[in-house]
């Protein structure tokens, strides 16, 4: 059994070397998110629940970018 994270970024990030942020699902459960320009740093962990209302806010345009 292996503990290696499989990180992706989202499709809409189709540019190459496009900084962004990336996330894994681990096996234990939860998500782990990164900046993709510091794969190497410290990541943030956060639970299923906690993402879901995240995604489910970005999606309905509660968080509205900056400047609008």
């Amino acid at each position: 059994m292996t503990n290696e994270l499989h990180w992706f970024k989202s499709s809409y990030s189709s540019v190459p070397n496009q900084d962004c942020v990336e996330t894994a699902f681990p096996a234990a459960g939860g998500v782990k998110i990164r900046d993709s320009k510091r794969p190497t740093a410290a990541h943030l962990d956060c639970t299923g629940p906690a993402w879901t209302a995240f995604t489910d806010a970005v999606k309905g345009s509660e968080i509205a970018p900056s400047g609008h």
